[in-house]
């Protein structure tokens, strides 16, 4: 009989999947190896927001706009390094969690006076809380790296800003952390991953800490910078680095464990740090992870600097383009554990929201470009948080499972409510002719037809999502249609439909007397050009979204009699 690790369990339609899904394999392919059914690697899955630092004299000025940013592109987390009432204004009654921040400099005050804690709490907590969706507090940031000599007070100050919170029953729904660099391990841990240690000088602390974390049921916050760890080691492969599919593996020779990326390996090492102070168990969260898109190293640091070696350069778009979008998938995806922690999950803010241009030594620094964003609110690269309704998705095979798996989880797709006649001998998709390309279609065709719901793209391991628009496979996907989010209110769909009609939607049969003209509503007649002018367009992506005022579906959605067209 199945048994899963404890604390995990299936739910919903990935239990109907796997439990049909075993059924037809151990009947149709007994000869399959156990190991295909193992709960090993699964995940609790994660959550991806953003820190959004301020450091800047161009930033947006207006709060509103820095919102509806966070709302178009489906952001549902956000880390800020103060208490700013402004900011916490403006994401009131917005559904987005906040992790705040009791600054260093506070530090001390906080811990040798309960008392100003207490009025902290009171002042840029309580005062905001529940309209503002505050759900940490961070005290401090990088103590250990930035301000050593307010180590002896830290535990403190997490103590009182707890007992604070206790006190305003408020400390069940927010927990206190503080986010430490990973250079609190020491250098010898580095690799292999199972020597990760913290350093001599703040083991002491840190043990008190994780006991002060585990006691309130809270999580370890740390900042992770693999394209960083990249510039400094002109040896590093960049595929490993960047968490690309095609990185070498490497070995841990203690353990056996096999890492696929640095970031596992950097979190393992933190992990087992834990681990040898008595704290296997404890969460970590990643409250800093970023890759920067431009600038370079200060002279003298050695490392790579912008356009050094075989376009390679660590500190460039295309770099924290591939570093971002694979991070995003992966929590997206649901494969957020590690070689050691296999159940682990992921919650992820991604540092930063903006480029600020007063960071660092200049404009040149690479400081002043981690930002997912120019201060005009345009991308610095194409990327889409998993969070976001439009943010489109594809279900692909897991070639490291091998043709054999593939062809049972394909066998079982196409028998299970995939349409796979596209991938029949003659029709559109058999070409390319393999098992990849195959189970890759059928995985995506039920995952598509079941509303991209949690679960319907496993087939136990066999299959894992993306973000990105599959490479490799026949482009022919399955039905989608754009409609309009009605919550954004008439006046800005009016706008929004007058644009799509302006420029290539079709717009003849929502005029009066027309086929499509009833139900005479803006969220009719909206739904109507906006699927025009996405199908127009060949479903590309960016095609539906009009500032926000539409997403896309993958159920036939009518209206009135309307009946919304699934091509152009």
């Amino acid at each position: 009989m199945l048994s899963c690790a404890p604390g995990r369990r299936r739910e919903g339609i990935e239990s109907m999947v796997l439990a049909r899904f075993l059924t037809v394999v151990l009947v149709g392919a007994a000869a399959l190896p156990l190991l295909l059914f193992s709960c090993a690697a699964e995940a609790a899955g994660g959550e991806v927001g953003v820190s959004y630092g301020r450091v800047a004299n161009d930033l947006p000025p207006d709060q509103g706009s820095v919102v509806d940013l966070l709302r178009r592109n489906g952001i549902t987390m956000v880390r800020i390094y103060d208490a700013d009432p402004d900011v916490l204004k403006s994401l009131a009654n917005t559904g987005i969690k906040v992790m705040v921040m009791l600054p260093n400099e506070n530090l001390a005050q906080a811990a040798r006076d309960p008392s100003y804690a207490l009025r902290w709490v009171q002042s840029k907590v309580k005062a905001y809380y529940p309209a503002t969706r505050i759900d940490g507090v961070a005290v401090g940031n990088e103590v250990f790296h930035a301000r050593p000599e307010l180590n002896p007070d830290l535990v403190q100050a997490m103590t009182n800003v707890q007992a604070a919170l206790a006190q305003l029953n408020l400390a069940d729904a927010i927990k206190v952390s503080t986010p430490i660099a990973l250079d609190a391990l020491a250098e010898s841990s580095a690799w292999p991953p199972s020597s990760g240690r913290f350093k001599d000088e703040v083991q002491p602390v840190m043990k008190h800490m994780l006991d002060f974390l585990q006691t309130t049921h809270s999580y370890l916050s740390v900042n992770l910078f693999p394209c960083l760890t990249y510039m400094y080691q002109p040896d590093m492969n960049r595929d490993f680095a960047l968490g690309n599919s095609n990185a070498p593996s490497r070995r841990d020779d203690v353990t056996g464990l096999v890492y696929h990326s640095l970031l596992d390996a950097q979190l393992d090492a933190t992990y087992f740090a834990m681990e040898k102070l008595g704290f296997p168990q404890l969460r970590v969260r990643h409250t800093e992870h970023g890759c920067a898109s431009g600038g370079g190293l200060k002279p003298g640091h050695g490392g790579r600097r912008l356009g050094d070696g075989d376009g390679g350069a660590a500190p460039s778009v295309a770099n924290a383009q591939a570093y971002i979008n694979n991070l995003m998938d992966r929590v997206a995806s649901g494969r957020t554990g590690t070689p050691h922690r296999p159940d682990a999950d992921m919650d992820v803010y991604i540092f930063a929201l903006f480029n600020e241009n007063q960071k660092g030594d200049g404009p040149d620094d690479i400081e002043a470009h981690y930002g997912l964003f120019y201060p005009n609110m345009q991308k610095v690269y194409e990327f889409q948080f998993p969070g976001s309704a439009a943010a489109a998705s594809w279900c692909v095979a897991n070639a490291a499972v091998g043709d054999a798996r593939l062809q049972a989880a394909l066998d079982w797709a196409c028998g299970h409510g995939a349409d796979c006649s596209a991938i029949q001998p003659g029709a559109a998709c058999f070409e390319p002719n393999t098992k990849l390309a195959h189970a890759s279609y059928a995985f995506n065709s039920y995952y598509q037809r079941n509303g991209r719901a949690s679960g319907a793209c496993d087939f136990a391991g066999a299959a894992y999502v993306v973000n990105q628009a599959p490479s490799g496979t026949c482009s022919a996907t399955a039905a989608s249609w754009c409609v309009a989010n009605t919550a954004v209110g008439d006046a800005r769909l009016q706008a929004a439909l007058d644009w799509a009609c302006g420029n290539g939607a079709d717009c003849g049969a929502i005029q009066p007397g027309a086929t499509c003209f009833d139900p005479d509503t803006k969220a009719a007649h909206a739904s109507y050009a906006f699927n025009s002018y996405y199908q127009r367009k060949g479903r590309a992506a960016g095609t539906c979204d009009f500032a926000g005022a539409a997403s896309v579906v993958y159920q036939p959605p009518k209206i009135g009699n309307c009946v919304l067209p699934s091509r152009a």
